[in-house]
């Protein structure tokens, strides 16, 4: 199905802003100013910059996003970058679409309601694009401790949906040895031979947690390549993967280093197929994980997990030692755009 035409999102919003102020969609030369500003402001909030130019480089070549249509900027009189949204909706069947992004802490809210604004106008195009009768929801994540953004989103109508934490552990000594159950063998990824398999683990591993909808595969194999692959310190040795015979059952992919730590390795997914679950498969992939990293020389290992996990993830981080960093915590809101019949899981059956 083709895409609406956004043009027409773009004209009413620029007469909310301050005279010199002037809201355009983002361009890769804009990158480096739009990384300061973000960097202002996690500078302010946390006292490190977690923004990376390479990283959004990554984003912003996921197949099928488009700065033009996707993202919107605000330049202050002296061509400043003072805000920055995007919106990630691009598979079928566009019932949960995302929205990101932040202003400059000097700027007032005026700018932040701009850009919010734009952002549901854009969602809103998805609309048509979904399924008849099904319910269509804009889910914005934003750190806990950035009030000023919390009320924006509750003013414009959001609600706030789910909290997600950021788990972490110490590395103090040797890690325990992993034990794995009968019949499950571990080894590494090979980039282009387990693509494919891993994706449909991956799929299989997240079906049943929160908000998730299932996506075609080919696109979902797409955005993985993308946002794996393509990244620049990209180490395939910290793809753990667990296998049952010629099966992937489970997986934990990992950095060697979190975005704004580069003493702690992190975990990006852990997951392990529902008929290989209970059985202790997952902490054998964690510590297994904690292994790696203690060998490598890193201080602590952190990870994000859902704080109401419908698969219990919480409880087995601490067991496996791991503990909330309340600094991190995270703020999921959701603004219903259609109301109908829900398309995303919300429950475990």
């Amino acid at each position: 199905m083709a895409r609406a035409d956004v043009s027409a999102t773009t004209t009413p919003l620029a007469q909310s802003l301050a005279d010199g102020y002037r809201m355009r969609p983002a361009c890769i030369d804009d990158l480096d100013a739009i990384i300061e500003m973000l960097n202002t402001g996690s500078k302010r909030l946390f006292g490190v910059e977690r923004f990376k130019a390479d990283e959004f480089k990554v984003d912003w070549g996921t197949p099928g996003f488009d700065l033009e249509r996707d993202t919107r900027m605000v330049a202050g009189p002296d061509g400043r970058v003072m805000g920055y949204y995007d919106i990630f909706d691009l598979n079928e069947p566009h019932v949960r679409i995302y929205c990101w992004g932040n202003s400059h802490p000097a700027a007032g809210k005026d700018i932040g309601r701009a850009l919010l604004s734009w952002a549901e106008q854009r969602a809103r195009l998805a609309i048509p694009l979904a399924p008849a009768g099904a319910q269509v929801i804009l889910v914005a994540h934003v750190p806990t401790m950035d009030h000023t953004a919390e009320e924006l989103y509750l003013e414009a109508g959001y609600h706030l949906a789910r909290y997600y934490l950021r788990m972490v552990i110490d590395l103090n000594g040797q890690p325990p040895q992993p034990v794995l159950p009968d019949g499950i063998q571990l080894r590494r990824f090979a980039p282009g031979e387990d693509d494919r398999r891993l994706v449909q683990a991956v799929r299989d591993s997240f079906s049943d947690h929160y908000g998730h909808v299932e996506k075609p595969f080919e696109s979902e194999l797409a955005e993985f390549q993308q946002h794996y692959r393509a990244k620049e310190l990209f180490d395939p040795s910290l793809f753990i993967l667990a296998l049952d015979g010629d099966d992937i059952v489970g997986f934990s992919l990992c950095r060697a280093a979190a975005d704004d730590d580069p003493e702690m390795g992190w975990v990006d997914q852990l997951g392990v197929c529902r008929p290989w679950r209970r059985q202790g498969l997952a902490l054998a992939l964690l510590r297994c994980s904690f292994q790696e990293f203690h060998q490598r020389g890193r201080q602590r290992v952190g990870l994000g997990v859902d704080a109401e996990s419908l698969t219990g993830a919480t409880r087995l981080y601490t067991k496996a030692g791991m503990r909330a960093d309340p600094r991190w915590q995270i703020s999921g809101f959701e603004k219903e755009l259609r109301a109908g019949r829900g398309l995303s899981v919300q429950s475990v059956e």
